[in-house]
């Protein structure tokens, strides 16, 4: 089949059509007024030749005169990419012959420069793609435009958004004319441009039509002839769009705020390590006093915290909260909604946290003790580490005793207190150095305090790496010229000179970027990262830019700065003195120990892990799964399903590991929704910035100057002595980039989260919540980076 009548295609042979074609069809099977036209499928163009004679049978059949030609390649009009203005669409085209060059202009440009650099980036292969082409009956348009049925922009799905203008509307898709806009929120619409408030209300209403006939927002393509009859030239899914909240069920607007960032990761969450980590977070939040919903939306974690906005007892500490453990994003945010009537304060009965009431002697004796005997605590910290690393993971015969156990485990044990209780009061004796040593000393001296600080497992991991990259000095060249995962398949195949990287990942192989998330690799398992890292640690050839010696300068030059502020503040205040002192001394002996909390849980992450793959692999052997680790794309009663009742569960693996894919390109994950889908960013007032000066938050005090490196995957990224890492975010796994970078500047991030806290420590100045900073800072540009001021400066375009 070469030619199709429109009315005769089924939506869902896209493979044949297209994906215009294809959505064509759908709106014409909906009974939705769409031209006459016909389909020049992708078999004519797998051909070679346009089909002369059919094509121009069906060309009479219109009636010929003016007609579109518009490209619908099979990858276009996807959920997860548009592929808009990539292809070609010409219009008002008359005659037969001017008919067929159309139709091959349009097959060419499959292969244009921008069509082929948008696939690449949209992850779509080159060679799965063919090209059909529509033809329909022009409409002599009134006026024509654009509808999105919900507000690209913003996210709400309560707003419809439409720009018009006069004529067929191409200039208002081109973007070369100013067009009337309308947002419709669903009151009346008001008279003015150039559509009436009966034109307003009709479009919305087909808008919504569709949206709920087709399943997800669309963004239409929409005429008025001069008879005053609309009708609809396009509509595809706005893949933009980050995905809306699940339906709550409570009444009234709802807040969710993104907890990925405070560990440092924006990529997708697995299904099998969204279960662990809701668990994981409840618990932390029950801690503060705080009861919050953990949703997942878009593959990402979400705290729905509508009720502490509305709970007067808990509303201003939630500000305090965001700001210390949330960032300055998450902050800002929440500040904004407390004067929004829709999160107004209600009255109601005091919540009582009742298991805060039941642990707080635990946490009184325990934080005591850590202030009393550092020594003895930290001892007790390193010594259950060690002890978890060390424990055997036994292996139960079938994939049903092994669920039990996964099912099972807990984190609960009487040992969880000589983790939990110093790592407590590490954190409580940095964050009362602010107000104890206010008037006394500067944020900058408060930060110097706290860098180059010992007892941090993720600075023990980074310099035990350096140290494997100073014993790897003999095997400098193979290192530096053989691809990483050609190195990761060799030192698992045991055909690599041990030269301390077994004893590394023996004990830092838990360790990924992304680690919360039990369905990520571990480094143990694929050590590519760990020989990207290496190669960047061999590229230091200044014995001044040696990490483990920029880490002994900052130490020795906060431990400088804590002998001065103590004197400081005894001249100020004998007794203020006396305690600021002690506290300072404490934050050096304690605040170390904050890593250790999420290290030693991923032991258990590590267990969990191993007894799932074991259940995958005998799922693979029995054909139910194709690999091991699709486990990792099952919820855990679909996985006792597959173990009880053996149901093959290929294909819902298949299409959650497609999502997941897709959601790893994404490059902006909100900081907050409201339930309607709304980014709650957007609302805000504009961050004031310039062309060259980006504004965000000072996390690591320091000014450093250098060539900036964009990089969104730590996993085989090279960083030259000196660079500026610009990243999204960071997490432990990204920290051993640190050692050769000269600052940091993130995205997104808490001062307190973990890759602001490394960068504290090696003394790079650091910047976080720079918005669209990977977007507006080229890879080679010389910037300054200013940890005080929280400014980025771009000194030189590229």
């Amino acid at each position: 089949m070469q030619v199709l009548e429109l009315t005769a295609i089924d939506a869902a042979w896209r493979d044949l059509v297209g994906g215009k074609a294809a959505g064509l069809a759908e709106l014409i099977e909906s009974g939705e007024r769409v031209p006459d036209g016909f389909c020049i499928t992708t078999e004519a163009h797998h051909r070679g030749e346009v089909p002369q004679a059919e094509v121009l049978a069906a060309y009479d059949r219109l009636g010929r005169g003016p007609v579109a030609v518009r490209s619908s390649a099979t990858a276009e009009d996807l959920p997860e990419a548009s592929s808009a203005g990539q292809y070609e669409t010409y219009l008002a085209v008359t005659g037969a012959e001017a008919l067929l060059e159309a139709i091959r202009a349009c097959w060419d440009s499959l292969h244009t420069e921008r069509a082929t650099a948008y696939r690449e980036a949209a992850g779509v292969p080159h060679d799965a793609v063919r090209m059909a082409v529509v033809v329909q009956r022009m409409v002599d348009a009134e006026v024509a435009g654009v509808l999105f049925t919900a507000n690209p922009l913003t996210g709400s799905r309560r707003e419809t958004v439409v720009d018009a203008a006069p004529g067929p509307g191409t200039a208002v898709v081109e973007g070369t004319t100013a067009a009337d806009h309308y947002v419709l929120d669903g009151a009346a619409p008001e008279e003015r441009g150039c559509l009436t408030p009966a034109r307003l209300v009709e479009l919305r209403d087909v808008g919504q039509r569709l949206q709920h006939q087709l399943g997800a927002p669309q963004d239409l393509e929409w005429a008025y002839d001069r008879d005053g009859t609309l009708w609809l030239l396009q509509s595809r899914p706005i893949t933009t769009l980050f995905p809306a909240p699940p339906e709550s069920g409570e009444p009234g607007t709802r807040l969710y705020v993104e907890f990925g960032h405070v560990q440092g990761m924006l990529q997708p969450v697995t299904p099998m390590g969204m279960s662990t980590l809701k668990s994981m977070l409840a618990g932390m939040l029950a801690s503060f006093g705080l009861t919050v919903e953990i949703v997942d939306i878009g593959g990402r974690l979400y705290g729905d915290l509508t009720d502490a906005m509305r709970d007067p007892s808990t509303r201003q500490r939630l500000v305090k909260l965001m700001a210390v453990d949330f960032g300055p994003r998450a902050q800002a945010v929440v500040e904004h909604l407390l004067d929004d009537p829709r999160f107004a304060p209600e009255k109601g009965p005091r919540r009582r946290n009742t298991a805060a009431l039941k642990t707080a002697p635990q946490a009184v004796a325990g934080i005591l003790g850590a202030l009393a005997r550092p020594a003895a605590a930290r001892a007790r910290v390193f010594g259950e580490i060690e002890r978890l690393r060390r424990q055997p993971i036994p292996a139960p015969s079938t994939p049903a005793q092994l669920l039990d156990q996964v099912e099972g485990e807990t984190a609960a044990s009487e040992r969880i207190d000589w983790i939990t209780w110093p790592v407590v009061s590490g954190l409580l004796v940095s964050a009362a150095l602010p107000p104890l040593l206010r008037g006394i000393a500067s944020d900058d001296e408060v930060r110097a305090v706290l860098a180059g600080m010992p007892y941090n497992v993720t600075i023990e991991m980074d310099l035990a790496l350096w140290q494997v990259a100073e014993r790897a000095a003999p095997y400098r060249e193979v290192l530096l010229d053989t691809p990483p995962d050609e190195l990761a398949a060799a030192h698992l195949a045991g055909e690599l000179p041990d030269f301390g990287l077994r004893a590394f990942l023996d004990r830092y192989g838990v360790r990924a970027a992304g680690e919360v998330d039990v369905g990520v690799p571990r480094w143990s398992e694929d050590p590519t990262p760990v020989f990207a890292m290496l190669a960047n640690h061999l590229r230091v050839t200044d014995p001044q830019q040696a990490p483990d010696q920029r880490f002994e300068r900052a130490a020795a030059q906060a431990e400088a700065k804590v002998a001065e502020l103590a004197q400081r503040a005894r001249r100020n205040r004998r007794v203020r003195g006396r305690i600021a002192g002690f506290f300072l001394r404490r934050a050096r002996e304690l605040s170390g120990l904050r890593e250790a909390g999420k290290f030693v849980g991923l032991y258990a992450l590590r267990d969990r892990r191993r007894r799932l793959l074991l259940i995958g692999a005998q799922l693979q052997e029995n054909g139910l799964l194709e690999r091991a680790d699709d486990v990792m794309f099952l919820t855990m009663p679909e996985l006792r399903t597959a173990v009880e009742r053996a149901d093959d569960l290929r294909e819902v693996v298949a299409g959650r590991r497609s999502e997941y894919v897709r959601e790893l390109r994404r490059r902006n994950v909100p900081v907050a929704l409201l339930s309607d889908g709304t980014d709650v960013e957007t609302l805000l007032p504009a961050r004031a910035s310039d062309d060259r000066t980006l504004t965000g938050r000072g996390a690591a005090s320091g000014r450093v100057r250098g060539r900036a490196r964009i990089v969104r995957d730590p996993s085989s990224a090279t960083i030259e002595p000196g660079e500026i890492l610009v990243a999204p975010t960071t997490d432990p796994g990204w920290t051993p980039l640190f050692l050769t970078a000269g600052g940091l500047v993130t995205e997104t991030g808490a001062v307190m989260a973990h890759g602001p806290t490394v960068a504290r420590e090696y003394g790079i100045p650091a910047v976080i919540c720079v918005p669209g900073a990977t977007e507006r800072i080229r890879t080679g540009q010389l910037i300054i980076v200013d940890g005080a001021a929280g400014t980025v400066t771009v000194e030189e375009p590229t």
